[in-house]
């Protein structure tokens, strides 16, 4: 961050993506399928085929050294290239694996848990990116080494003791490979947990908080309000119960006068 004149904080401008060291990370995603062809060809018998994809494999893995090392010299780091360099080693470390298992040089459970392991972190960079780029560890570059050594003996048509070292170097790269899978999910939920965006959201929250806990009163004072208003007009739109005389004392009905009832009784025809 640079200091403004006015004493605000300026974010530095950001390299272009079109630089050399996204040139050189862009250059091992094309040499993945040249190896694999390699490889692959006449099921991995001919030595000669053998000995052209340990050197295109070689080729691949040096600009993976040389991209980081270019780009942090030359101020060349941008959001591209932490995506993409990963990417790109996984894409050349899988095309690897999966070709020595298809040739029966490598357990096929050793090539599933490490891909799983490295689409995972991948998918898991694509779904944190709003928060933040999540870019390649110290013990995810110990990993590739690893994988990138342990892969280039099994390539080679070697034997005997060779062989040997290329299978503990494969066991310590899956190891390592597993520790740091577990280390990306934590990094993952902690740049969730403090990135702006997550802060911006819980700062949002808190004061949605405070503005529901402060109004609350209110709206219980208005709601009480309008129920005694309520109950006031009710009282005065309701009409008074009529009384009743015997409540009074009076006659609670009318009594016919003797005179009336002779009259009635003399009205009547006798039958």
């Amino acid at each position: 961050m640079i200091p403004a004149g006015d004493n605000t904080q300026v974010q530095p401008k950001q390299a272009s993506a079109w630089n050399i060291a996204n040139a050189l990370t862009i250059l091992r995603i094309a040499l993945v399928p040249v190896f694999g062809w390699f490889l692959l060809y006449d099921d991995g018998q001919l030595t000669s085929y053998r000995l052209m994809a340990a050197g295109v494999f070689v080729v691949a893995t040096a600009t993976d050294r040389m991209d980081g090392d270019i780009a942090r010299a030359r101020g060349l780091v941008t959001d591209f290239g932490k995506v993409s360099d990963p990417i790109a080693d996984k894409a050349l470390m899988g095309m690897a694996l999966v070709g020595l298992s298809v040739i029966d040089l490598l357990p096929w459970w050793v090539t599933v848990v490490v891909l799983v392991r490295e689409v995972g972190v991948t998918a898991l960079r694509f779904l944190v990116i709003r928060h933040g780029v999540m870019p390649a560890s110290r013990g995810g570059k110990v990993k590739t080494a690893l994988q990138a050594v342990a892969i280039l003996l099994y390539i080679l048509p070697l034997s005997g003791a060779w062989h040997a070292i290329a299978v503990v170097t494969m066991t310590m790269a899956v190891i390592v490979t597993v520790v740091t899978g577990a280390d990306y999910v934590l990094r993952a939920q902690t740049l969730r947990n403090t990135s702006p965006r997550a802060q911006a959201k819980r700062e949002r929250r808190a004061v949605e908080a405070a503005a529901a806990a402060v109004s609350q009163p209110a709206r219980e004072a208005s709601s009480h309000e309008a129920a005694q208003r309520e109950a006031v007009t009710r009282e005065a739109v309701t009409p008074d119960a009529p009384t009743c005389e015997g409540s009074t004392g009076g006659p609670s009905h009318r009594e016919a006068p003797a005179g009336e009832d002779a009259e009635r009784h003399s009205a009547e025809p006798e039958v």
